[in-house]
């Protein structure tokens, strides 16, 4: 069998990142190389010769996901839209498609501070943050009550209390003061 051409090559490299995007937002940072690339449809091999490490698959797929957040809540949806779907069933029950702030948090924290996911997180968290601000509140307190609320909703999704918790965050960031 050929060398995959140049085109072939960079489309195999963007489905790898798309895939490991997801997985690590649904199954966190630990998904193996070799399950990663079967999910991709692509031979375990062929890791190798896109990618120098899994470190570095880490960083491009961290970024791709933010790239995907800020593209997802900068198409035209007002402060309460945005709130309203982040803190829905629907976004709780889709880690893959969701957001990184919560689904790589525990990841970022296990992971040494001098990889280049961690500075892409931490400036994607920023950017998210600088989005909610409002006049009269802080965007990274915002954010905080919505990924807090995400989080154990998400931990506690097979009970009532999973509902109760997104409806109380949306009313904390949607009532007037």
């Amino acid at each position: 069998m050929g060398r995959a051409s140049r085109a072939q090559a960079q489309e195999n490299r963007k489905r790898i990142v798309e895939t490991a995007s997801q997985l690590f937002r649904e199954q966190g940072t630990h998904v193996s190389v070799a399950d990663l690339m079967k999910a991709a449809g692509l031979t375990h091999g062929g890791f190798y010769k896109q990618f120098a490490s899994k470190e570095a698959l880490i960083d491009e797929a961290t970024a791709h996901a933010f790239a995907e957040l800020t593209e997802r809540h900068t198409a035209a949806l007002d402060q309460r839209a945005l709130i309203e779907a982040y803190l829905s069933t629907e976004h709780r029950d889709d880690p893959g498609d969701g957001c990184p702030v919560a689904a790589l948090a525990s990841d970022m924290a296990r992971e040494p501070g001098d990889q280049e996911a961690h500075r892409v997180y931490a400036k994607g968290v920023s950017d998210f943050a600088e989005r909610l601000a409002t006049e009269d509140q802080d965007g990274l307190a915002r954010l905080c009550t919505m990924f807090g609320a995400l989080v154990l909703a998400r931990a506690t999704k097979d009970s009532p209390l999973s509902e109760e918790i997104l409806a109380a965050a949306r009313a904390a960031l949607t009532t007037p003061a």
